[in-house]
């Protein structure tokens, strides 16, 4: 079940520690400290902190870094495992690794968590966010944290990678919110990225998209726990966020694998839905599982921080078809196209706008049951279109 989770809900130093076996990466996890961070908004935070982890060893004249960006309740953990008994190793695995699509006995792969992350209650998670503590108050900032943009969560991992004398990426890709932010690598920082792999992402959020976005929100907003964010020291909002994150793990999968997986079958077999207003559907209950086992170790504040990020981007801070004239990375853009969160018409006007713009773009798709999620979890299917693309 914890696997499934980690799975629906679409979360080190500068070398590998070692091998579990064959095919487990280990890795450790570290935190980047930023003394002073200043936001797209003017607003300047001290003590901004988040973890990372790297694959691989960083060459001689750093020339093969590869930058991982996570998608919405992700966090850094790309690849590998921490401890070798771990459940399951990092989200993107099947393509990170020795002789994998990226290589790391050629690539030196990083990855960081970005600012308000989701996973406040998780221990390998270290972000900076409403529920960290002002330095200025002694409390959590809560809602006199200042909204944060894609933007933002680029430049602080700018900061990481610049710190580590890194001053171009071989390559920047993510899943999701990953691709938002590779979109933004390439349009903010077209000098540092030599090239981009989006999956499973627009480069513009529709209006349709920030109307979905908000119904994602809405059950922490109607939790009268939430009180307008003031909620610290106090009982969370947890049935609305996990409310919240059930209608992320809905929308994040596809009717094919609802249907095969569950059908019309009840939650309890002696408990017919027809029977009783509270009598429940198979899919209903899981939903709410998955929901409720994440909710308590997330952070209401944080995911309604990461709905309006998700919400203000576009590429570049500007519009898609401006985005476009600056990026020079040529792109690797793969997507699913049953996909219900970044749909294929939003798709196919992002990689029609980038061509316009000038920019050199190759599409590749994969297949499944699982809508958006194919783009987290079948990632292999993809391996043979990454390597062509990282050996042009």
């Amino acid at each position: 079940m914890k696997r499934w989770i980690a799975g629906v809900l679409c979360a080190a130093g500068m070398m590998v520690t070692g091998m579990a076996d064959a095919q487990d990466l280990m890795v450790e996890k570290k935190v980047f400290d930023l003394p002073s961070f200043t936001t797209q908004s003017g607003r300047t935070l001290k003590n901004v902190k988040v973890g990372w982890e790297s694959y691989g060893t960083l060459n001689a004249d750093k020339s093969n870094a590869v930058l991982i960006c996570h998608f919405f309740s992700g966090n850094s953990h790309a690849a590998g495992k921490y401890e070798a008994a771990d459940a399951a190793p990092g989200y993107w695995d099947a393509i990170i690794g020795p002789g994998k699509a990226i290589d790391t006995n050629k690539y030196f792969v990083l990855a960081s968590d970005t600012l308000v992350n989701l996973n406040t209650g998780d221990p390998k998670t270290t972000t900076t966010g409403p529920a960290s503590i002002d330095p200025d108050t002694g409390k959590p900032y809560a809602l006199d944290f200042p909204v944060v943009t894609v933007g933002d969560f680029v430049n602080v991992q700018k900061a990481l990678v610049e710190s580590l004398g890194i001053r171009k990426l071989a390559l920047v890709a993510g899943p999701s919110m990953g691709a938002l932010q590779t979109y933004e690598w390439a349009a903010s920082h077209p000098e540092m990225v030599a090239k981009a792999m989006p999956v499973i992402g627009a480069a513009e959020a529709d209006a349709q998209l920030i109307a979905w976005l908000d119904v994602w929100a809405a059950p922490i907003l109607v939790d009268q726990n939430w009180n307008k964010g003031d909620y610290y020291g106090r009982t969370p909002p947890n049935a609305g966020l996990a409310k919240a994150l059930a209608v992320v793990t809905l929308q994040a999968n596809h009717a094919e694998w609802a249907n095969a997986t569950f059908g019309r079958r009840p939650a309890k077999p002696d408990e017919a839905p027809a029977k009783a207003l509270g009598n429940r559907f198979q899919i209903q209950s899981i939903l709410d599982n998955a929901g409720e086992a994440r909710a308590k170790v997330s952070d209401a504040n944080h995911f309604l921080y990461l709905i309006k990020a998700n919400q203000l981007y576009a590429a570049g801070g500007t519009s898609l078809a401006d985005a476009a004239t600056k990026i020079k990375a040529p792109v690797l853009l793969i997507t699913q196209p049953k996909d219900l969160v970044f749909t294929a018409d939003m798709i196919e006007h992002t990689a029609d706008t980038l061509r316009k713009g000038g920019v050199n773009v190759t599409q590749a798709f994969i297949q499944g049951t699982r809508g958006h999620l194919d783009g987290v979890i079948s990632m292999k299917q993809a391996e043979g279109a990454i390597r062509a693309f990282l050996e042009k």
